[in-house]
Formats: C-alpha cells, structure tokens, sequence
C-alpha cells in the first residue's frame, strides 16, 4: 500500500470529525495510519475489545479520556464503527463535551442506519475511499487491472483468482449473513449468482425475481442491501424530459470494483479484445468517473442514456447530461457513433467522447475518439467536467 499515493484529502480542522466509508480491503486502515500516525486507534476487529464496547460502551469514553492529552488533540481512529452501534453515543459527548475529533471508519452504514444508530447529526464530514484509480498507480497495467481488479491486495496478488473467490464469499457471510441484513440466505445467494447475467445491464427485476424465487420488492430490496454495504452502485437513466422512446425508468447495477465483477460474471480478461475486454474497460471507466466525482469533491450526477430501439450512450455525466461518454473495447467501428451521434442531435451536450483502446486521438465531427489512457489524463485534470 506505501507504493500508492492515494488521492483522498482528509484534511481536517482541529476538532473536526469525519466518518470513512469504503468496502472492505480498499485499504482505509493503511491509509489512516499514514494520514494520522500519532493517533490513538480503536480497532472493533478485535474480538475481545468489541464484546466489552457492546456490553459496556462508556468504557469507551473512559479509555478515551485516559489517553495523553496530546493523543486527544489528535484525531482519533475508530476502526469498523459499524459494529458497535452504541460508541456513536460515547462520540457524540466527547465531541460536544470535550471538544475531540475522530474519524470513524467502516465498510457499511446500513447497520447503523436500521438501528437508530446516532449519525452525528452533520458533526462529521462523510469521505469515501475507492478502489485504486489509475491516477494512484505509478506503473498502470490495463489488463491487470480489468483482471484482478483494483482492490489493492488483488491487485497485487499472484494468487489473485483464489483471493477474489474468498473476498466475494467472506463479504457475503459477513456484510450481509453475519451482519442480519437478510434471512433469506439461499435466495439471496441465488440473487448474487444472478448478477452473472445482469451487470452492467438494464435492470429486468421480474426476470431476476424468478431466477431467485422472490418477488420482485425483495429483489430490489437486494440491490439496496449491496448498495448500503458499499459492494455496488444503480446507474439511473438518463432523461431531460419524459419521451415514449426513451428508457426512463429502469436503472443498471455495477459492483464496486471490476474483478469482483469478473469472478461474479466468470470471464477473464487477457487480451485487448472480445466482449469480456469491453465490458470490463466500460466498468473501469465507470470506477475512474465515481473515483474523481469523490476526490475532487464535484458531486456530479452519473446516468446511462437508452432509446427502445436500442440506441445507447454508455454514461451521461452531469446534471444537464452535459457530456457524453460511451466506451469501446473493439476498434471504433462507422455503427458504434449511432447512439452518440442520436443523443448529441437531441441534447446537444459540451462534449461527446468515445473512449477505446486505440493508439491515437482522433475527432470525429463532434466527437472526440480518445485512447483511454488520453481520456484519464483529461479527466484527472478536471478537462472533461
């Protein structure tokens, strides 16, 4: 993890505090204790210190006021809050009584929402910590990365097969079995076999409610389930005004991170071709868009555009759809501008870019065709919204 220069700003005001989401093994932990060495650290996967919390969570506030008072002028770590639901309590006094700062860090806030949990009321500022961007890695390997994927430790792994099946099953039994987000267990895990032929895909929840043997509320009350642990994301539709021909109503679901999404779907990516390498390098893209909208703080809506007749524009960022982006693994063929070409007459958008695996920019008319290592550059320096 030293080797990467993580792009998230987590500079706080004295006293400030913050809550620090990601998914688990994103690397949240490393990063803390290099952005905050001299803090004291209360880690809630350790098993002992977390049963004491749930049965006595003021002995928080007395661990905490024991601590030097140079520790307390520091931001002070709470790793995996969501276990322990109660601390937020303890948090909440020492912020208002004390004057202290923490950051709280944890894979899901879906736990502590169900629960009543104390959020703080607006007290701690919510940062969001990725998988790695382009931007973090020195020596960026496209088909590694669209391969294993980017969560640090898969990434790296020469075992990154076998590390990704045990992540996929380990998140399941604990964000969602351990944690009580659902009691049905079987259909739920029907449901995640299920997204083999959904993601990244319009969104059919009657067909998935039949695959999976629930009704159609439950199945999107699955989809939210892996929206609140972190573990994926719903691509709305994009539309400026209501249009018979255009798809309104129905989202797409990516997961987090590209090779879970590959050990979900079963492919593998090894070469710069086929329609494995395309759609990966499609949800790659997606990852570096929502990895740039959290760091740079810019807050831009992500949508899909889709006519019935099946035109399409991969991903429309911004609130007026003001740029438009549709990705390719093949080389760009006359067919792949038509759903460009038919959104940009409608809305006429700042920017049209299709991004592939060519070696060269070229423009064409209004649309730029760009490699995808020139569209990151664009993006990564705010040239592309």
């Amino acid at each position: 993890m030293g080797l990467y220069s993580r792009q998230l700003a987590l500079d706080l005001p004295a006293g400030q505090s913050a809550f620090l989401w990601g998914p688990r093994k994103v690397g949240k932990s490393t990063l803390l204790a290099e952005r905050f060495p001299r803090s004291a650290r209360f880690d809630l996967l350790d098993t002992r210190r977390l049963i004491r919390y749930l049965r006595e969570p003021w002995v928080f506030t007395e661990q905490v006021m024991a601590l030097p008072e140079e520790q307390r002028r520091l931001p002070i770590v709470v790793d995996e809050v969501q276990k322990a639901p109660a601390l937020l309590d303890e948090v909440h006094r020492l912020i208002e009584t004390e004057g202290l700062g923490f950051v709280l860090c944890g894979s899901s806030a879906r736990k502590l929402k169900r629960g009543g949990a104390n959020l703080l009321g607006g007290r701690a500022w919510r940062f969001e910590l990725h998988p790695l961007s382009w931007r973090e890695l020195p020596e960026f390997d496209l088909l590694r990365a669209l391969d294993r994927g980017l969560v640090p430790s898969h990434y790296d792994s020469s075992a990154h097969r076998r590390a990704l099946g045990g992540y996929v099953t380990d998140y399941l039994k604990e964000e969602v079995f351990d944690e009580g987000l659902t009691r049905n267990a079987a259909a739920f895990s029907r449901f995640f076999d299920a997204l083999n032929f959904s993601h990244g895909e319009v969104l059919n929840f009657s067909s998935l409610a039949r695959d999976c043997g629930v009704d159609s509320k439950t199945v999107r009350a699955y989809f939210q389930i892996l929206e609140d642990t972190l573990l994926g994301l719903m691509v709305e539709p994009f539309a400026r005004r209501r249009s018979r021909a255009i798809i309104t109503g129905a989202p797409k679901f990516y997961l987090f991170d590209v090779g879970v999404a590959g050990h979900v779907c079963g492919r593998r990516v090894e070469q710069s071709r086929g329609e494995d390498f395309g759609r990966a390098l499609e949800h790659f893209i997606l990852m570096e868009l929502l990895a740039f909208r959290s760091y740079s703080e810019t807050d831009f809506p992500i949508r899909y555009w889709r006519t019935k007749s099946g035109l399409e524009v991969d991903f429309v960022a911004g609130a007026r759809g003001q740029v438009a982006i549709e990705v390719k693994g093949a080389r760009v063929r006359g067919e792949d501008f038509k759903g460009m070409l038919a959104y940009t007459g409608e809305h006429r958008p700042d920017a049209s870019i299709l991004v592939c695996a060519e070696p060269a920019a070229r423009r064409i008319g209004t649309i730029d065709v760009l490699p995808w290592q020139d569209f990151l550059e664009r993006l990564w320096k705010g040239a592309v919204i």
